[in-house]
């Protein structure tokens, strides 16, 4: 009798604890255009709370840093789920922070806060960083791409921010699978910024029909209340087309599933005006496609003169459920260690995976399938080093680029 007393107590509490009415959900932060001044966070709730606000502070090695709080307001969306529910979405960008600093920060109101959680903002002049970028999680997210995304933080738990280059989710409408790609990142977006490029499942339609049916396509309407990313892009592709300059590295991020047509005067002009020291283009279909059967001539034709005319240096890609990696490329040909030229990346983290494709195995260093994979990216001055590893943390594939 005590036992079953006992096993009682403990249920009832499990089920009310985090369960608080009103209580923030999904919290991420986003980079902004200028990463060294702010910062911008997002999150959710069931209910609407119109007196929501974030709450910021330096971080101290005590608590005394809630004496120094300041507050910023937030935007408030409605939003109307798949399964006829209505949630409200939350967004707030942090300003006039100061760069190369430690803040700390809780969202919420009234009485109903989530738990204070850190972040760095960027410096203001080069310096040393590393960021994870992954292919197309998608799939099994909380029972498999989980792993990957907690072995990715255990190598490099201090990264700057996290790259995705599309593909987060399968089906964009269903609100129960963000909720399991949450579920898979934890605690970790509440700390490292997100970065994602939209994907074809990131479109209602594209997920059965090829990108040229323009009818079809509709960015799931869950994608921009997710996120607060920079609205710098082309006008009508707002939040899935950016850039911003992290550190000397000018990082770009084009929507290959709308038309790249639209977006080629904007991206020539921000390869152009360009004082940083490295690019790097994340795109979710690559020009150099790795998975069986499939082919991008369009993306090529429209997009190669461009990345070698300004001499991009890296291409982060997903998309085709298979690794591949290029040697260093020039008008689709290799060049030496020592010539200007671009990689070409495609990775994948979730569990599905596709036949390799043999079109462009000559261009190819290193290709592989069948593995759950995460790549930690370093910039230290004149070099950028590039490591890919499994989900057992196994080193699966490296190299590096010199500035000269």
């Amino acid at each position: 009798m005590m036992k079953f007393f006992l096993y009682i107590i403990l249920i009832t509490f499990s089920s009310a604890f985090g369960q608080e009415e009103g209580t923030p959900q999904r919290i991420v932060l986003n980079l902004t255009e200028k990463p060294a001044e702010s910062i911008s966070v997002t999150w959710r709730t069931v209910d609407m709370y119109i007196n929501s606000e974030v709450s910021v502070a330096e971080a101290t090695a005590d608590t005394s840093f809630v004496d120094n709080v300041k507050s910023f307001p937030v935007k408030i969306e409605e939003v109307l789920l798949n399964t006829g529910d209505i949630v409200y979405h939350y967004s707030s960008t942090l300003t006039d922070l100061n760069p190369q600093t430690l803040y700390t920060y809780k969202v919420g109101h009234d009485s109903v806060w989530s738990e204070w959680s850190q972040f760095k903002t960027a410096s203001n002049k080069p310096s040393p960083f590393r960021f994870i970028y992954f292919g197309d999680p998608q799939n099994y997210l909380k029972s498999f791409v989980s792993r990957i995304f907690r072995a990715a933080y255990s190598e490099a738990p201090q990264a700057a921010f996290w790259l995705i280059a599309g593909d987060l989710i399968t089906d964009p409408s269903r609100d129960e699978l963000w909720g399991e790609f949450f579920y898979a990142a934890g605690f970790i977006t509440r700390m490292t910024p997100l970065m994602p490029a939209a994907g074809n499942h990131e479109y209602r339609g594209l997920i059965y029909y090829p990108v040229e049916d323009n009818k079809r396509k509709i960015l799931t309407p869950l994608w921009r209340p997710h996120f607060t990313l920079p609205a710098n892009g082309v006008d009508d592709l707002l939040e899935t087309n950016y850039y911003f300059d992290y550190q000397d590295v000018r990082f770009i991020v084009l929507n290959g599933s709308e038309d790249l047509n639209a977006q080629l005067p904007w991206l020539e002009e921000k390869l152009e005006n360009n004082k940083c020291k490295w690019t790097i283009v994340s795109i979710h279909q690559p020009l150099y496609s790795t998975g069986k059967n499939r082919d991008s001539r369009e993306y090529q034709e429209k997009l190669l003169p461009l990345y070698d005319n300004y001499g991009v240096d890296l291409v982060l890609q997903g998309h085709d459920h298979a690794y591949g990696r290029t040697y260093k490329l020039k008008n689709g040909q290799i060049v030496g260690n020592n010539e200007k030229g671009t990689v070409y990346v495609v990775s994948v983290s979730g569990p599905k995976v596709y036949s390799l494709n043999d079109k462009y195995k000559n261009l190819m260093v290193k290709t592989g399938n069948g593995l759950q994979l995460f790549q930690v990216i370093s910039v230290d001055g004149n070099l950028l080093d590039y490591k890919s590893y499994t989900a057992t943390g196994e080193l699966f594939d490296s190299f590096e680029l010199i500035k000269e």
